[in-house]
Order: C-alpha cells, then sequence, then structure tokens
C-alpha cells in the first residue's frame, strides 16, 4: 500500500506543482486574487483596527484595571494594599447599598414601561406620511439632543411648589399638590417624569422605524377579516415589532439602572437618600469619598445586575406568543 501511495504522488506531482498556491485560489477557475482585491482587503483591516486599538485602550484596559482595583484599598491618596473580597463582602454589609439598590429598582419599576408605553404610542400617532408629522418627530426628539442641565431647569420651574405649571394646573381643579422634588415619596415619581419626557423621542423613531416595515399587506388582510384596530394592534404589530420592543425594553433598563444626571441635578440623592441611585452612590463613594476600590466593587455588582435583568428579559422575548 505504501508503495502505490508514493507511485501516485509521483504520478501527481506535476498537477500540483502547476497549481496556484492556495492564498492565491480566489475565483472557482483557479486564478489569483487581483491586486485591487488585495489593496480594499488591506484597506478594510486597516479601517477596523483603528476601532478595536480604541475599543482595547478606552474600554477593555480600564475595564481590567478597575476588576484589579476593586480588589484593593485605593483611595487615590496614599499607598493601597491588596484585600481579596474584603469591599466585595463590605457592600452586602453596607445599608446605604440596599437604600440605593431599593430606589433603583423602584425607578426601574416605573421608569420602564412608561417609557416604552409613551415611545410606543407616540410612535403609533406618528405614524402617517404627513408634513405636520415631520415637524411633531422633530420637536418630540429636542429632549433628546438638550442637556441634562437645561431640561433640569425647566422642570424646576414646572414642580416647584409654590409657582410650578403643575401645582398651578391641580390648583384649578382644588388640589393641593405636593411639595414634589422636597417630599421624599414624591421625589423619585418627579424624576422619574423629567426622565420619560426627556428621552423617549429616542425610541420613539426606533419604534417609527418598526412600524414603518409592518407589512400594509397584512394589516389590510386584518380589516377586511373584520379585526378592528386594537385586534389588528395585537395580533399583527406587536407580533411584527416584538424583536424592536426587545431592544427598547433593553435600553431603557440598561438606561434605568445607570440613572445619575437626573438625580444628581434636581435632588442631589434627597430628600432623606429617597433619590438615591446605585450610579450615584458609586459617584459618591468613588469621587466624594475617594474610595476608588469599593466604587470598582460597587461598578461591577451593578454590571452583574443589569447583566441578569437583560437575559431575563432576552429570555421572556424569545419565549413570548404575542399570537
Amino acid at each position: 500500500m505504501t508503495t502505490l501511495t508514493r507511485l501516485n504522488e509521483a504520478v501527481r506531482a506535476p498537477e500540483i506543482a502547476q497549481q496556484p498556491p492556495k492564498w492565491r485560489r480566489f475565483r472557482p477557475d483557479g486564478g489569483a486574487v487581483s491586486a485591487t482585491r488585495r489593496q480594499q482587503a488591506v484597506s478594510g483591516w486597516i479601517f477596523l483596527a483603528v476601532p478595536v486599538v480604541l475599543f482595547v485602550l478606552f474600554v477593555l484596559i480600564p475595564v481590567g484595571i478597575a476588576v484589579v482595583v476593586s480588589f484593593t484599598d485605593y483611595s487615590i491618596v496614599g499607598d493601597f494594599e491588596w484585600i481579596g473580597v474584603d469591599n466585595y463582602v463590605r457592600i452586602f454589609q453596607d445599608p446605604i447599598f440596599w437604600i440605593a439598590l431599593r430606589n433603583t429598582a423602584y425607578y426601574t419599576a416605573l421608569f420602564v414601561p412608561l417609557g416604552a408605553i409613551v415611545a410606543l404610542g407616540t410612535a403609533l400617532l406618528l405614524n402617517r406620511r404627513s408634513g405636520a408629522v415631520r415637524v411633531f418627530r422633530t420637536l418630540f426628539y429636542i429632549p433628546v439632543i438638550s442637556s441634562t442641565v437645561a431640561t433640569a431647569s425647566i422642570w424646576f420651574w414646572l414642580l416647584n411648589p409654590q409657582y410650578g405649571l403643575f401645582n398651578s394646573i391641580l390648583g384649578w381643579f382644588g388640589i393641593d399638590g405636593p411639595a414634589w422634588l422636597y417630599d421624599s415619596q414624591w421625589a423619585m415619581i418627579a424624576i422619574v417624569m423629567m426622565s420619560v419626557w426627556a428621552g423617549f423621542g429616542a425610541n420613539m423613531l426606533i419604534f417609527l422605524a418598526a412600524l414603518q416595515g409592518v407589512p400594509s399587506e397584512l394589516i389590510e388582510a386584518a380589516r377586511l377579516d373584520g379585526a378592528n384596530s386594537w385586534r389588528v394592534f395585537r395580533y399583527v404589530t406587536m407580533p411584527a415589532i416584538a424583536r424592536t420592543m426587545f431592544l427598547v425594553v433593553t435600553l431603557l433598563l440598561i438606561a434605568a439602572f445607570q440613572v445619575f444626571d437626573q438625580a444628581y441635578v434636581l435632588t442631589k440623592g434627597g430628600p432623606g437618600n429617597s433619590t438615591l441611585t446605585l450610579v450615584y452612590y458609586i459617584y459618591d463613594r468613588g469621587f466624594g469619598r475617594l474610595e476608588m476600590g469599593y466604587a470598582s466593587a460597587l461598578s461591577f455588582i451593578l454590571f452583574l445586575i443589569i447583566l441578569v435583568f437583560s437575559l431575563v428579559n432576552a429570555r421572556i422575548t424569545n419565549r413570548r406568543d404575542f399570537s
């Protein structure tokens, strides 16, 4: 058998020698890759290398450093030492952490459904071809690109207990409005209202893109079968935009767990820690008290929480039957 194999290789040797090397085989006929294609491939790798390098420098390396720092008592000023998992043990023994987690969960429970409902409802109203609709799309998106300070200034006036617009409207109906930002029972609700108003425009555009991709034939067929508007929405529109709904809810979950600007600008975490969120607490520990090791550990706990909720949301979306 060995002799036959050697004879076969000897017979095929000239044929093999005439074949181009593997790196030159591109087309089915065995032709060489043209210089233009090679140049395009090199250009593609160069363009890809730039974001990869930036990602490594400004994401992976800082994350790696933060992981190491979370196992130390680093506080910027002075030396630091390796303390193992002490920071993580301390987190679960910290009562303020549980207050911040509870506040963040409360904010998330209000913000995510309200944000999705307002964005989807607005998208449904604007899902038509009209010049006026284009104007409203632009107007609704303006809060998204506005600075948090400018937005907070508007809402300080709206929520002022003496001369604010909200309490003035309630006064027309004989209702004494709450103190809003100065009342621990209403402060978080006020922040949720501001957050929904400031951010629904971006998700509205995402829903609009999805709604415009729903086949009109399906909607017309459903109406011919006698389906009313609710049934068309329930059995045609929702299944068609289910993946978009998952995307929007995931983005809202991430934004909710990372809420910081609104609480920092409007209430500074008060009154009585009623609006202290996880990110605000991380900021206070890291930059207020210079406990970088503890703040890094808190950050990774927050990352795990967001990861778990995102995975649960993905599982629910994959199993949800809209039909």
